[in-house]
């Protein structure tokens, strides 16, 4: 009779396991489509869908095993994502057709070429890689995030230091906050062809949020006779501090001080989503007005799963599931982000040679890829 028990006590468990986590999987589709304003919840199953759904895979497995039908329950939460776990899944292949005009581009948050390195040699030795990198990729254009530069006046300059690395003949830049008369800090543009056009998108704060030091820019570019537009954005930061990070070292102990270091770091995530939100709406309803084909590239700071994502993913191609294959991490901190930074494109232009760089010397890898007119 004990071990009866057992075995209803068991299953009783495992259903219990199965409802959480076909309805935590129904709600992180649902964080897609809601406004973060609407639900201050939901994102955060958008989030965490990649454990979440390995959950309910393993769940799925195991009553398959058991021969029970709660298995076809479970297949069924999962079929009811359709399209969206492919935005985490990508099973794309380059098109091999040779575009008529190419530009390869780089995207790189190169969090201020580690210049507050509190290790100084580890700082000018991440800094020296990242320029070894940039260079090697010989793009068209690059897109940096969190771009750092020192003025004319002081030892030297990254911006020229990066104008000879990358030939560029054209840059477009715009400074989020002035530190002192010979440091500034931003996002950046380098193209090795013409702007004819440049801008920024102006992120206006939300009521009751702080500034946003996060900008977008914007130029229209000339190769041979096509024209493309592309921005370069970084979205809503979490502005995490090095208390936060430490959450995530091994060997973190719980008590209450680090419950409650938890607790106020879910809480700047979420005060982040509506932010992300509207800035993304902000640049959409710029992009539908620019009369060249679109790439858009940068740190959205958010994962497929999202509604900022779905904003671009629902009318533009996601370069990385048009020719890659995988799960593409591109945040290398210390947080499970996955991939949060991306090039985006109008449909009716191609993409094809999308990778992400393999050695972290920034908290971001660089993505790189090849759009093309058709």
């Amino acid at each position: 009779m004990s071990f009866l028990r057992r075995v209803f006590r068991l299953k009783t468990i495992l259903v219990v396991c199965t409802l959480i986590g076909a309805t935590s999987l129904v709600l992180s589709y649902l964080s897609s489509f809601i406004h973060p304003e609407t639900s201050s919840v939901l994102p955060f199953f958008g989030l965490t869908y990649y454990y979440i759904f390995i959950v309910n895979v393993i769940i799925l497995l195991v009553w398959a095993v058991m021969k029970s039908r709660w298995s076809l329950f479970v297949l069924l939460i999962i079929i009811i994502g359709g399209k969206l776990h492919f935005r985490y899944f990508a099973f794309g292949s380059d098109d091999k057709n040779e575009g008529i005009t190419e530009l390869k581009i780089t995207s790189y948050n190169v969090r201020l070429f580690d210049v507050y390195n509190s290790n100084l040699e580890e700082g000018d030795s991440n800094r020296k890689k990242m320029f070894e990198y940039i260079s090697a990729q010989n793009s068209d254009i690059y897109c940096f995030q969190e771009f750092f530069n020192r003025g004319k006046h002081s030892s030297y300059s990254i911006r020229d230091s990066l104008i000879n690395l990358t030939q560029a003949v054209d840059i477009h830049e715009h400074y989020v906050e002035q530190i002192s008369s010979l440091k500034t800090f931003g996002i950046a543009m380098y193209s090795k062809y013409p702007i004819i056009e440049k801008g920024f998108v102006s992120f206006l704060p939300l009521e009751n949020s702080p500034p946003s030091f996060n900008y977008c820019i914007y130029a229209d570019i000339v190769k041979d006779a096509d024209t493309f537009r592309v921005y370069n954005v970084h979205l809503q930061s979490i502005s995490l501090k090095k208390t936060d990070y430490t959450l995530f070292e091994e060997g973190v102990e719980s008590n209450e001080e680090n419950s409650n270091g938890y607790f106020k770091l879910a809480n700047k995530i979420r005060k982040a989503y509506p932010v992300r939100a509207e800035q993304a709406r902000l640049l959409a309803e710029h992009m539908n007005t620019s009369e060249y084909p679109v790439v858009i590239c940068g740190d959205f700071n958010d994962t497929p799963l999202s509604y900022t994502y779905n904003i671009f993913g629902s009318q533009m191609t996601d370069a990385f599931r048009n020719t890659s294959f995988g799960t593409g991490v591109t945040y290398a901190g210390k947080m499970p982000a996955g991939r949060i930074d991306y090039i985006f494109h109008s449909t009716d232009i191609g993409s094809k040679n999308f990778y992400i760089q393999e050695e972290a010397y920034s908290d971001h890898f660089a993505i790189n890829c090849t759009v093309f007119k058709k």
